[in-house]
């Protein structure tokens, strides 16, 4: 049988028109007449956990800062800085807390280079179960030291009085003493995988202990992800009556580790950090998001997603791959790195370390901190809508949110037009996506300077479909505003986990 014939038949009536750029096009990128506007946060936080609570929206960040907001995009100090008065942080400063007695400080059992205190990436949840905040975070004294450990409160904004420790990492021979991996682990297994021959840790295997994130699953059972480089991201259970880890039994088959839990990406020391798993009831699918990259401006910061359709995977790409311990550019969708955009003022770089949120009217958001190409190491948090295409996979809008609505449906006469056009790759580096120019035209065919395709809406929905040069990405369109106030009509697409993002200006 000859399959050529059908095939091309299915490919002219899903896209029935590809054509060649005819000669009224301009594909000059020119922002001559495109007024340019900055989020202005106003508050830095690094690694921003989001959280809605009290009718306002909250982030918590590394180095003990936490803000509020009202509209997403300009946020109030509520606490910053390593001091006693950190209203936010509670009791760790008071005597006899032991918040830092593995690490942290220049007095714990493993100090610091610079004698200070490392209080890095909390995360906070409100659990039903105990009718309390909870805020987990991580103390660390060198690249792979660290703690987890968590602390409750009455009140979103604190104090949260410090509980427990939860999970100690880079112990050795020395120092494994003062941790409780003895309680889960006989000493044969912690020296045949924990520790390597010379009594040091076994970072490339197992986890760096910080970077937790919690959530409930859609059965109510409580998680808890965490893990940076080192052996890769980790999953622990939960008890949402105490907040302590329900250790699990070995599995080596399975990844699961009787301390530490079950492996789920990474390993071998590769850039792969700051994990956040959100359960999306009405997509179905349990969404893992990731950094890759160094976190300074030059660094190749950038977002990744998998998704599962249970809370333990396995988390799969949209080639139904994960990364081990080796290299891991091509695995992830990758959702937002470097790049440039029409109305803004300076690029964004080093979009990375994520939290993301269902809000009460069901519009989905992404939290990340971001650099710029300004020569600073300068960061300000951003937050981002997204929308789940037709397969399911997220699809980030463009532009700092101002809360606007995806709707439904959207009128296929308005998509045609001139598109500034981004492509973020796969790559792991310091390279800007910029724009380059597309023509959606009315008969549903797409031209470039060095690109030709086709464009389909889905009948009754948001879900736009793009074949260029080949490649079907599939993502949503919507209007918006962009950094400079203007309304435009974007759309966001992915495909072989690469995001496309487009630009209208115009109606």
């Amino acid at each position: 049988m000859k399959l050529f014939p059908i095939i091309l038949v299915l490919a002219v009536f899903l896209f029935p028109a590809v054509s060649v750029a005819s000669a009224e096009e301009d594909f000059t990128v020119s922002y001559e007449g495109i007024p340019q506007g900055v989020v202005n946060a106003r508050v830095p936080c690094h690694d921003p956990s989001i959280i809605a609570a009290d009718g306002k929206y909250y982030i918590f960040g590394s180095h003990m800062v936490a803000a509020s907001s009202e509209n997403l995009r300009t946020w109030v100090p509520v606490a910053t800085g390593y001091y006693e008065g950190n209203r936010v942080w509670g009791n760790l400063f008071e005597e006899g807390s032991h918040v830092f007695d593995y690490a942290g400080l220049g007095s714990s059992l493993v100090p610091t280079d610079d004698g200070k205190c490392h209080v890095w990436a909390p995360d906070v949840i409100y659990n039903p179960v105990m009718g309390k905040y909870m805020l987990y975070y991580c103390t660390t004294s060198t690249w792979n030291v660290s703690n987890l450990c968590f602390g409750i409160s009455d009140s979103v904004e604190g104090p949260y009085t410090w509980q427990a420790p939860l999970i100690y990492s880079g112990f050795t021979k020395q120092t494994v003493s003062a941790t409780d991996v003895a309680q889960y682990a006989d000493e044969s297994w912690i020296k045949s995988h924990y520790l390597t021959l010379a009594g040091t840790y076994q970072y490339k295997e197992y986890p760096n202990a910080i970077d937790p994130a919690v959530f409930f699953d859609g059965d109510g059972r409580f998680w808890l992800v965490y893990g940076s480089y080192s052996g890769g991201i980790f999953l622990l259970e939960l008890d949402p009556s105490t907040g302590l880890v329900i250790h699990p039994e070995a599995d080596e088959a399975h990844q699961v580790d009787p301390y530490f839990g079950k492996k789920l990406l990474g390993g071998g020391h590769q850039s792969i950090e700051g994990p956040y798993i959100l359960w999306d009831e009405n997509a179905g699918w349990y969404y893992l998001f990731v950094s890759y990259g160094a976190l300074n401006t030059h660094g190749g910061y950038q977002i990744r997603v998998f998704r599962s359709r249970t809370p333990d995977g396995d988390y799969e790409d949209m080639n139904g791959a994960r990364p081990g311990s080796h290299s891991h550019a091509q695995y992830g969708l990758k959702l937002s790195g470097n790049y440039y955009l029409p109305s803004v003022r300076k690029a964004y770089m080093a979009t990375g370390h994520n939290s993301a949120m269902i809000d009460k009217d069901g519009k989905r958001y992404i939290c990340s901190h971001t650099r710029f190409n300004d020569g600073s190491e300068g960061h300000l948090p951003i937050v981002k809508q997204f929308g789940i295409n037709e397969e399911g996979w997220p699809c980030m809008l463009p532009y700092a949110t101002r809360r606007e609505t995806i709707p439904e449906s959207f009128d296929s006469a308005s998509v045609p037009g001139r598109y500034y056009v981004i492509n973020q790759g796969t790559a792991i580096n310091d390279v800007i996506a910029e724009p380059f120019i597309l023509y959606l035209r009315d008969d549903g065919s797409v031209s470039g300077e060095n690109i030709s395709g086709s464009w389909r809406l889905t009948d009754g929905s948001v879900w736009i479909h793009l074949l260029l040069d080949g490649r079907e990405y599939s993502g949503i369109i919507c209007r918006m505003q962009d950094d400079g106030g203007s309304d435009v009509t974007v759309f966001s697409a992915v495909e072989q986990n690469e995001s496309v993002w487009g630009v209208k200006y115009g109606n």
